[in-house]
């Protein structure tokens, strides 16, 4: 999560530009977009981030080891890293020193000679410095320094749009994630360190303890998470539907162990709910956490952030639909976006539409169909005929970051379900986080099946499970930003609607007629009209199809 669009909507561009470093065209504030060539040649296996962080300097000092294996013959690899920091060293897996070049925002490794595709290697980068501040997290990332209400330090990071290389240095683009990771972090005593994978080890160091994390399963680099804070550490087993046990721990600041003790049971519900809609919690082998923040939320894997302090309305400009939606939304992103995860930034609506809607079905589930209908009402003045949900081309965080990601993505969705009815929907969904060849049940139940997706693949498992075609759907809300329109025209003893849509499109959408009790739904001929006899047919009561 970077924000809720029906919030916070024309905040998020002005945040993301005021960020641009604007060296030689190259912005390490941004994450994403097209591949250099010294960043193509090669797939990350595995990263090893070691870290000292000192709240009082606000400074950071440390290594990341990066194992990798070439996919094209190259000599040069490339990491990026914030241009405030002090590249120290570069070294081979032997502790040799390499050639690097530091070029803005970036590391140009120089290896001892050309490697061959399915070469394996390996870097390590000594680095320190002042990380960047963020200026108003999550939506303008970095390091948030800040004092918990006894006094004490209070630390996390941000940085989904800005990727990671503003605390480390990563191959920073959401299409290379390593197949695990360790995280050690030594903070001054009494802080204690959240992260992201299970806690294999605590050292006491002196005056300082050291924190190793390891992250079992892949896991895109904008997730990983340092947190630390005097936390206390709250302790559950969540009882999956199938029967499976896994643990949940919620860090928690001193004053809140009472009331985040009482919560722990609205998180038991939330992935329940999740597991029965979409198959099991992705990364049962390593525990789900949350984490209360200075800032509002974060999808951070198996450690969301939460910072709504026990305010159901903190996310939905202050309106309470019975639930704590902010840990509702971040929790989504652990099977949408983090489970599933866009191969590009330019699908980014596969983790924020479909993680808003979670909650809209959440409040289907707790209140009904009414409840359900009037949150999505409350969605729509976020959306209009300005934005391109899905382009075709590659595109970076800060090209494609809007606040209709998150409203049209749900209102698609929403349309979708009108379209090809309940039953085939929510096996579409279902197929989409577990196709069937990861369905099966020793596999859901012992791997993540965590993969990269595209819009294309939606598209492909929706009309798989379908059985139908439905380009002229997804071409027309997803490719391209105008809305259809809807005209009613009434003439004597007849209603007539009709689509009203740009020159070359398509738009075929079933129009629903009702009155009383009586549902016709009805398919325009060539020309986009529909006709139905007698004055009193009202024409999409419901509000199922997003138009003008």
């Amino acid at each position: 999560m970077r924000g809720t669009g029906w919030v916070y909507s024309g905040s998020f561009a002005v945040l993301l530009a005021v960020a641009s470093c604007g060296d030689g065209g190259y912005d390490s504030f941004d994450s994403g977009g097209v591949l250099r060539p010294e960043q193509r040649v090669f797939d990350v296996t595995y990263y090893d981030l070691d870290l000292a962080v000192d709240p009082s300097a606000r400074r950071i000092d440390g290594a990341l080891s990066m194992h990798a294996v070439m996919v094209e013959p190259s000599r040069h690899v490339e990491l990026d890293l914030e241009k405030s920091f002090d590249v120290r060293s570069v070294s081979d897996e032997a502790g040799q020193p390499l050639n690097f070049e530091r070029p803005p925002g970036r590391i140009r490794i120089e290896l001892p000679e050309q490697l061959d595709a399915g070469a394996p290697f390996a870097v390590t980068v000594s680095y320190a410095g002042e990380p960047h501040v963020a200026e108003n997290p999550p939506w303008s990332g970095g390091f948030t320094w800040a004092t918990t209400p006894a006094g004490g330090d209070w630390i996390s990071t941000t940085c989904q749009g800005e990727g990671a290389d503003i605390w480390w240095p990563v191959k920073d683009h959401p299409g290379d994630e390593p197949d695990s990771m360790r995280m050690h972090f030594t903070v001054p005593s009494p802080l204690v360190v959240a992260s992201n994978g299970r806690l294999e080890s605590r050292e006491v160091l002196g005056d300082s303890i050291r924190y190793n994390w390891f992250v079992s399963t892949p896991i895109n680099t904008y997730n990983v998470t340092f947190n630390a804070a005097d936390f206390r550490v709250l302790r559950t087993v969540h009882v999956s539907p199938r029967g499976v046990t896994y643990p949940v721990e919620f860090y928690v600041l001193p004053e809140n162990v009472r009331r985040g003790g009482a919560f722990l049971a609205e998180i038991n519900d939330h992935l329940t709910f999740y597991e029965e809609l979409l198959g099991p919690y992705p990364f049962r082998q390593d525990k789900y956490g949350v984490v209360q923040t200075p800032h509002l939320g974060m999808e951070h894997q198996t450690m969301v952030a939460y910072g709504a302090n026990f305010d159901n309305g903190a996310m939905t400009g202050g309106v309470d639909w019975g639930f704590d939606a902010l840990h509702h939304h971040e929790l989504a992103h652990e099977w949408w976006g983090n489970l599933v995860t866009n191969v590009d930034w330019s699908d980014m609506w596969l983790h924020e539409g479909f993680g808003t809607y979670m909650q809209a079905l959440y409040v289907e589930r707790e209140g009904g169909a009414q409840r359900y209908a009037d949150y999505m009402a409350s969605l729509r003045g976020g959306v209009d005929g300005s934005f391109t949900l899905a382009p075709r081309a590659a595109k970076s965080a800060d090209e494609i970051y809007n606040g209709q990601l998150y409203t049209k993505g749900a209102w698609v969705l929403h349309s979708l379900r009108y379209l090809i009815g309940d039953a085939v929907f929510f096996r579409a969904l279902q197929q989409m986080v577990y196709p069937d060849g990861l369905a099966d049940e020793l596999r859901a139940e012992n791997g993540c099946g965590c993969r990269f997706v595209t819009t294309a693949d939606f598209i492909a498992t929706v009309e798989s499970v379908s059985g139908k075609d439905l380009d002229w759907f997804f071409d027309f809300y997803l490719r391209q930003p105008t809305l259809p329109g809807l005209v009613e025209e009434r003439d004597g003893d007849f209603v007539r609607a009709r689509w009203e849509v740009p020159v070359g499109t398509t738009f075929m959408m079933p129009i629903q007629f009702s009155r009383d009790d009586e549902v016709v739904v009805l398919v325009p001929d060539e020309d986009g009209v529909v006709e139905m006899a007698g004055s009193d047919w009202q024409v999409d009561a419901a509000n199922w199809i997003l138009r003008e």
